[in-house]
């Protein structure tokens, strides 16, 4: 009898102790509370504990404190937590969420810096991102400034077009200047790839001034189908040596006092971008530049026309003498108006 005794009651411990294993388990392996994904950050130095706490106190858990520290203890022991932030999604579960702390990877943000906009509108979007860490004092734009390889003659006024509009990944808290390097770097590699295989004969005297006029294109139209047309135009105006007389320069020049209307006594203001007043290029680029844009400026279209005019619903007409651009300005503006 006692022998029945001693193993009817290690049977009883080894159900319970079964029984436990199997709950403790089913704590362990319950997904996290998420219906939508949701960042955490991982603060340096953070252990399993605190860590647990942290998705304890974000409510993102249930799980027990007993089952939470025997698991930590036995399974999670010895392996450190990463500083960063992460994405936690639905059905992702506590150990999962550890293993995501522990190697990653962190979440990729991502900002798009869009061609057509200036570097100040550049400036004021990086300065928004909430998880980039805005370090634009004039020293380190004077850094980036030293970084271009194609300055002209003069020497670089400004960093206006000198970054590849495109979207960046970047982790948390990375430098506005880690990622302006990266869309410098972009942009001289792409330049000078496509400036070796250029179109021959562009009245164009270094990369420098490709981006200038890529600036002017992209400012020009939004219709991916004229931009090379509208290069080609530029370029016969160039090797004419008449002047661009393209709005887009003029309202750079003007700046902030821009209004959203062109005056006639603006086509007249005398500014060192103002293409009515000027011959040639102006000094820097006016905007930032895509890849079509650049394409289209060193590969243009060869083309008669010498003027184009805005039709008002983003095409352009384009005429090969005055005579024609004038009747073309009558017809989609004039009368418009």
């Amino acid at each position: 009898m006692g022998f029945k005794r001693f193993l009817l009651v290690l049977i009883i411990i080894i159900l319970g102790i079964a029984v436990s294993i199997s709950y403790w388990q089913q704590q362990v392996d319950e997904p996290l509370i998420l219906s939508n994904p949701v960042l955490i950050t991982i603060d340096e130095g953070t252990t399993g504990h605190s860590a647990l706490a942290r998705l304890k106190d974000k409510k993102l858990t249930d799980i027990s404190d007993i089952s939470a520290k025997i698991w930590l203890k036995v399974v999670f022991s010895g392996t450190h937590i990463r500083a960063g932030t992460y994405q936690l999604r639905p059905g992702m579960t506590m150990p999962e969420a550890f293993d995501t702390f522990a190697s990653g990877p962190e979440h990729q943000f991502s900002v798009s810096l869009i061609d057509g906009l200036t570097f100040s509108q550049w400036q004021t979007l990086l300065s928004q991102h909430p998880f980039i860490d805005y370090d634009l004092t004039p020293e380190v734009l004077a850094k980036l400034k030293s970084r271009w390889p194609w300055p002209p003659e003069s020497g670089l006024e400004s960093l206006e077009g000198l970054f590849l509009a495109d979207t960046y990944h970047f982790t948390a808290d990375t430098k506005a200047s880690s990622l302006l390097i990266r869309a410098m770097d972009a942009m001289q590699v792409f330049l000078s790839e496509r400036w070796q295989s250029r179109q021959q004969g562009l009245p164009l005297q270094s990369p420098y001034s490709a981006l200038i006029l890529a600036s002017i294109i992209e400012k020009e139209t939004a219709v991916p189908a004229e931009r090379a047309e509208i290069a080609g135009v530029f370029v016969n105006r160039l090797q004419k040596n008449m002047r661009l007389q393209t709005d887009p320069t003029v309202i750079y020049g003007i700046g902030e006092d821009y209004d959203g209307n062109i005056t006639r006594a603006h086509l007249r203001q005398k500014t060192a971008y103002n293409t009515y007043v000027i011959k040639g290029l102006p000094p820097t680029p006016i905007a930032m530049a895509g890849r079509p844009a650049l394409e289209a400026a060193l590969q243009p279209q060869t083309t008669d026309a010498l003027y184009f005019v805005a039709k008002g619903d983003g095409s352009h007409q384009f005429s090969q003498t005055l005579e024609q651009h004038n009747a073309a300005v009558q017809k989609y503006q004039l009368n418009n108006r």
